[in-house]
């Protein structure tokens, strides 16, 4: 199942808890002031400029608390966006738009804060042939939307969920007792389809791991010239990935040595939020 797939089938179930986990029991300020038949209407505006991603959850919070709900949205996700700029316009129950609020914003702002963040790093891999990875350092229970979000950047996916293939990493290797016999093991329990991907350290595993018959080699933690001679080592024998701690002024360095992927775990955990706002509440009846 993809992560598009899963977001259809599983969306809901997390927005909602995501409202129950800020309305246990009911909005009391909201409640205490408005009354249930008031509608209103409320612009989402943005106050930083930045890529958006999440319109859709944003605007389904809302239709959780109100299905009447509408939204005109005056951007689509991966549109750039500046500072001021009116995003959208939510029409709804006045209760709805004020206790799904902050659910909603955390959401969005999340959500365009990693398609931002991905959209520059992107950038500096524009004309080459390396692209950028997300991995599976994700927020729990928000892997759907954060994953999404990259998309929406000009990311790749790389693995969604344990399910989705084989990486051997360290531990595996070390349990196994081997890369070989990782590798071995591998190939006899998965499909034949399935892409086995081996993590290596220095060139002792990277020979094994090509002589095993990996098909992706992931280069960790390795500085620029060990990777330089790991590409050549290589030399189109499997497809290779870099990791570890990789910043936007290592991009340029990595795709001069020919690397196929960078992943990079920061786009996802620590993207910073794009300040977006909900202003001009106004009760048309």
């Amino acid at each position: 199942m993809n992560s598009f797939t899963t977001m259809i089938v599983n969306g809901d179930d997390l927005i909602l808890h995501a409202l129950k986990e800020d309305i246990p029991g009911e909005d009391i300020t909201t409640n205490a002031v408005i009354s249930e038949n008031k509608r209103g209407q409320v612009q989402l505006l943005c106050k930083q400029d930045g890529v958006i991603a999440g319109l859709e959850v944003f605007k389904r919070v809302f239709q959780l608390l109100d299905d009447t709900t509408e939204m005109k949205a005056l951007f689509k996700d991966g549109d750039e966006v500046k500072s001021g700029d009116l995003l959208a316009i939510v029409t709804a129950s006045v209760r709805a738009l004020l206790t799904g609020e902050r659910t909603a914003l955390n959401f969005l702002q999340r959500m365009s804060g990693i398609a931002t963040h991905t959209r520059k790093l992107v950038k500096v891999l524009e004309g080459t042939k390396t692209r950028l990875l997300d991995t599976r350092k994700t927020t729990p229970n928000m892997r759907i939307f954060e994953k999404y979000a990259v998309k929406v950047g000009g990311g790749t996916n790389h693995r969604f969920s344990l399910s989705d293939g084989v990486l051997l990493k360290d531990n595996h290797i070390a349990a196994a007792g081997g890369v070989k016999e990782a590798v071995r093991l591998a190939k006899e329990y998965v499909p034949f389809v399935c892409k086995i991907e081996v993590e290596v350290e220095n060139r002792e595993m990277l020979e094994d791991a090509l002589e095993a018959g990996a098909d992706i080699i992931m280069l960790d933690n390795m500085n620029i010239e060990d990777m330089k001679e790991a590409i050549q080592i290589i030399n189109g024998r499997a497809e290779s990935e870099c990791s570890g701690n990789v910043t936007k002024e290592d991009l340029m360095a990595l795709t001069e040595i020919g690397v196929d992927y960078i992943s990079c775990g920061a786009v996802t955990h620590s993207s910073a939020i794009l300040d977006l706002s909900m202003k001009n509440l106004m009760v048309l009846d």
